[in-house]
């Protein structure tokens, strides 16, 4: 694919995702890139997704539209929330042919809304399942893929250097994967809070850790448990956000949730302490964290 025939592309939602995505692609890649970010309308938040267009040359549109208008692929990367309101708002600018291509980490249900809505004008929708955290790797973080339009879409997102995987032929099944995967992956992150910050406090966490490692010798507790509150820290309000998709993704089912609400509780009230991930230490971490329950923060008993 020459530059000349490269499709033109577009984001609806410029967060960390799009822009590493966007950086991943290079300068020449991101010239014929417009974005178009809800929070650019207000003058409290804009400068965040401001400065993350212009650090990979992208260039932010004022609306939807002028974002839109004349995109071959779309990627749509806003909060999970938002993902089926995302469609509903943009589908009027969406060319024939187009592609939608939602990562939002949403339930299958929820995608299936947004693609009846994209499909309905006449754009190809696709369910786009981003399977890890977005850097290092940028452009190259694994995608799954799904849907009746993936053999197509593959073209683009290879064109691009993506890693794309198909994960089936109905939309949903990309989604489906990721969902009941995070019930794992974020719920051991939930996990770690509860028993080794409860550890921290009473003062055995060493015992809980030795006690953890001799049932399973192969896992870094110590490492591990800093990792994970790192990302909870970081990342858990979103974390929260996606878990809540979990939870109607396995109500979808006809299954219990209440795992996944717990976690989506944990995530949360962490996040909602809005501190830095300090050292790479897990004792670090815990003690911040227990530090600022004990003044009070949204894990206090009184909250």
């Amino acid at each position: 694919m020459t530059q000349d025939d490269a499709p033109r592309l577009a984001f609806i939602g410029f967060g960390e995702a799009a822009e590493a995505f966007a950086t991943g692609w290079g300068a020449e890649a991101a010239r014929r890139v417009r974005a178009y970010d809800l929070k650019s309308e207000d003058p409290a938040l804009a400068e965040l997704p401001r400065a993350r267009a212009a650090r990979c040359g992208v260039l932010l549109s004022p609306d939807r539209a002028s974002a839109l208008t004349g995109a071959q692929a779309v990627f749509c990367l806003v909060t999970a929330d938002r993902a089926v309101e995302a469609a509903a708002q943009s589908a009027a600018y969406l060319a024939p042919g187009a592609f939608w291509l939602d990562g939002n980490s949403c339930s299958p249900g929820a995608k299936r809304k947004a693609a009846e809505i994209v499909e309905g004008v006449g754009a190809r929708y696709v369910d786009v399942a981003i399977m890890a955290p977005v850097h290092p790797r940028l452009h190259l973080t694994p995608l799954l893929i799904a849907g009746p339009h993936v053999n197509s879409a593959r073209l683009p997102l290879s064109g691009l250097g993506m890693q794309a995987e198909i994960a089936g032929p109905a939309v949903g099944d990309a989604s489906s994967i990721k969902m009941i995967r995070s019930v794992m992956v974020k719920g051991m992150e939930a996990l770690t809070a509860e028993c080794l910050l409860a550890a921290r406090r009473a003062g055995v966490e060493e015992q809980v850790l030795a006690s953890l490692k001799a049932s399973n010798p192969a896992i870094e507790w110590s490492r591990q448990a800093a990792y994970n509150l790192e990302r909870m820290l970081v990342h858990g309000r979103r974390r929260a956000a996606e878990m809540r998709e979990v939870a109607v993704t396995l109500a979808e089912l006809g299954l219990p949730n209440g795992l996944a609400s717990a976690t989506t509780d944990w995530q949360q009230r962490i996040g909602e302490l809005d501190l830095p991930p300090g050292r790479d230490e897990f004792l670090h971490r815990a003690d911040m964290i227990l530090d600022a329950l004990a003044r009070g923060g949204p894990l206090s008993p009184s909250s």
